[in-house]
């Protein structure tokens, strides 16, 4: 029994206990048979041998290997890894057959380890052992023919979310000053304090001069961040500081520590506005609360200090916010925080930031459109955005430079610095920046004009803040709640504006001819006709009745849904693809895990469990084929058509560039994971660790069921 547990254990763990503890039996074992056992004619064997034969161990037994880690990872990678991009995947052409000797026979006895999946995971095993300073191990096959919607699971409860794990504080300052979009010629570490955060900008004035090697610039904001502030110091790009709380060091020093959060991943190395909310609910589903704690704690910190839940805490995020869902956010972790005086008053201060984030942010100029009643996208920064690709404004940029005999680089800097003016191209940034403030960076639904649309999934979301704020005061506060001026609220106030948000969502946003939802152009004062998946939307908020719901699920749902989940919009609504007109990443046929957790919980609230349980299974499928076939990868997006996470597209594919084993993932992905496993029953699990095609899968299921 005790083998058997400890077969699956984090990896942390198994390379420290059981057979690979550094007892002296285990050394004298591993001794022996990395003298006598890997001998020269063993080695060749592992590299020649193609069919099973007489020397494979005969056993029902689990086997174990007794492995020299880097001798054998050099002759997986001399031998297996044909492109040599450092993983074991199904584009490779070696043989697909490794030789391992086995423990019980101290290395005598062979058994061949075949097949992409097997091969992949003996590397990646072999890397982390070596993570753990093990220069020789005793590793179980089964964790190398592991079920792989379990390893993958485990995977991210154990080893994803601590990679993706980041503190702003002495300790981890290094990690987190670390920024792949900077693309100025300054990259010196830098930090911006809140002003008036008197203490915290002594911290770190302390850490710049005890920990010389950091070369750590501490700066202080100015009480009014305004834009024209923000473009000033684009230059000199910062991390913005986060919630801090008070510890007692070793040495009995009061001092400070850095409240955790999670990163996306890959060049997003700081904390985002909407992922953090996805982060949040894979993180509650593996239990790990106090971290998706401290992202709420942060993001009542950048309420209160920055003025909005930022984009992400650049300073070049200080004029953008992105799609609220701190409500929820903050119930889901109140839910499962344990009872006690402390629960209560810490909801009532996240949802006093809310507050003021609902009435300062989202319902006040610009972003408030008071004819309607409705809400956009429309961030205040000016100029060119600096976290972008050095050529990616260059087809935008090219025309005004040609008109003025420049070159780009030239009309950029004299653009930058006030020099020149353009109205018009000072309208483009209006709306680029509203594109990246919804999140959906990019997409032809908002191309040149996201800026004057009354979104459907903002006004979906700011619907749930509204009867999540009401239905909060109600039931937790006794319909009395207390701001921080001392002004006392009821909940009446907010299903009233919740039912007003309702009415103007169906007025402006509902077409019943189409049965879908659609943004609002208030300069054309019509619908736009790009069909999106945010449609659905209003399903995970509630907002919208159940025959609309039915018509959604009838007349639009089939729309969206294709062989690996829900496409991000129609194909018709992108419209054709050429040199001139390339593919956007938020269109089809990519699909995105903020999409798929949305539709699953909204088809859920209105009843059509099947349908989520459904979109679930083939979302989760694409996932777990990729990670079998492409050495454990989790990537950031999928050509949800294709079934393949290799896109030609803006901006690559984030979580796709590593070596040996997978530290990450990628933040929202990993917590589509989990939280779709949620939604599958046992008998859907089984298909999915065999990857069954969802057509095989439910193809089977109807002939079942005639």
């Amino acid at each position: 029994m005790e083998e058997i547990s400890i077969v699956h254990t984090p990896a942390g763990i198994y390379y420290k206990s059981g057979d690979n503890s550094l007892t002296f039996e285990n050394l004298t074992r591993v001794r022996r048979f990395i003298t006598g056992g890997l001998t020269k004619k063993s080695k060749e064997e592992g590299t020649h041998r193609k069919r099973r034969g007489s020397h494979d161990e005969k056993t029902n037994k689990p086997r174990r290997f007794l492995i020299d880690v880097e001798e054998t990872k050099r002759l997986i990678l001399e031998q297996e890894d044909t492109d040599g991009d450092s993983q074991i995947t199904i584009h490779d052409k070696g043989p697909k057959t490794l030789t391992l000797g086995t423990a019980d026979s101290g290395g005598y006895h062979k058994f061949e380890i075949r097949g992409t999946y097997m091969l992949s995971n003996l590397l990646q095993e072999l890397e982390l052992a070596r993570d753990h300073g093990r220069k020789h191990i005793v590793l179980h096959e089964d964790r190398l023919n592991d079920n792989p919607v379990d390893r993958l699971s485990r995977m991210i409860k154990f080893h994803f979310w601590d990679g993706l794990t980041r503190r702003i504080d002495a300790d981890g300052l290094e990690v987190i000053c670390v920024d792949p979009k900077n693309r100025t010629a300054d990259h010196s570490p830098r930090i911006y304090i809140p002003y008036g955060e008197d203490a915290i900008f002594e911290y770190y004035k302390h850490v710049s001069e005890t920990r010389k090697h950091l070369n750590l610039d501490v700066q202080m904001l100015p009480q009014e961040i305004t834009p024209e502030y923000v473009k000033s110091i684009n230059n000199k790009p910062g991390i913005l500081s986060l919630a801090m709380r008070k510890v007692t060091d070793d040495e009995g020093n009061v001092t400070f520590e850095g409240v955790p959060f999670v990163v996306p991943g890959g060049r997003f190395n700081e904390m985002y506005g909407w992922d953090s909310y996805f982060e949040m609910l894979g993180l509650a589903v593996d239990g790990k609360i106090e971290i998706a704690r401290g992202m709420v704690d942060n993001f009542v910190y950048e309420i209160n200090h920055y003025g909005k839940i930022l984009n992400a805490n650049r300073s070049y995020f200080l004029t953008r916010s992105q799609p609220p869902f701190l409500t929820d956010m903050a119930l889901k972790v109140y839910e499962r925080l344990p009872e006690d005086e402390e629960k209560k008053s810490w909801l009532a201060e996240v949802f006093r930031a809310a507050i003021k984030e609902y009435q300062t942010v989202w319902m006040a100029s610009p972003r408030y459109d008071s004819h309607t009643g409705l809400s956009r996208y429309h961030p205040t920064g000016i100029g060119i955005p600096p976290e972008t690709e050095a050529s990616h404004f260059d087809h935008v940029i090219l025309p005004y430079a040609n008109a003025l005999g420049l070159t780009i680089e030239e009309f950029s800097l004299r653009y930058q610095n006030g020099d020149l003016v353009e109205p018009q191209l000072d309208e483009y940034f209006i709306h680029d920046r509203a594109v990246r403030e919804s999140g959906h960076d990019t997409t032809y639904r908002f191309e040149k004009r996201c800026a004057n649309l009354l979104t459907v999934d903002l006004n979906a979301l700011l619907f749930k803040y509204e009867i999540d704020i009401g239905t909060t005061i109600r039931d937790i506060y006794n319909d009395r709640f207390e701001l921080a001026d001392g002004t006392v609220m009821t909940s009446a106030l907010w299903f009233e504006n919740a039912a007003k948000r309702q009415q103007a969502i169906d007025k402006y946003l509902w077409n019943e001819d189409k049965g879908l939802y659609y943004d609002y152009d208030i300069v054309q004062k019509e619908q736009s006709v790009y069909e999106s998946v945010t449609a659905f939307w209003t399903l995970w908020a509630n907002c919208a009745s159940k025959e609309q719901a039915e018509r959604l699920v009838k007349c639009s749902l089939q729309k969206f849904e294709v062989l690996g989940g829900m496409v991000s919009g129609t194909e018709e609504s992108r419209g054709t693809i050429t040199l001139d007109r390339p593919n956007r990443q938020w269109d089809y046929p990519f699909g995105w895990a903020p999409h798929q957790i949305m539709i699953w919980r909204g088809l859920e609230n209105y009843g059509y469990v099947n349908d989520a349980r459904r979109l679930a299974y083939r979302w989760l499928y694409t996932i777990t084929k990729s990670f079998v076939d492409f050495n454990g990868i989790v990537p950031e997006k999928y050509d949800v058509v294709s079934l393949s996470h290799l896109l030609k597209v803006e901006y690559g594919n984030v979580g796709t560039d590593f070596k040996f084993v997978p530290r990450e993932g990628f933040g929202w992905m990993n917590a589509s994971y989990q939280v779709g496993l949620t939604y599958l029953n046992n008998h859907m699990k089984r298909a999915l660790g065999a990857c069954t095609s969802p057509e095989v899968f439910f193809r089977r299921r109807e002939k079942k069921d005639q």
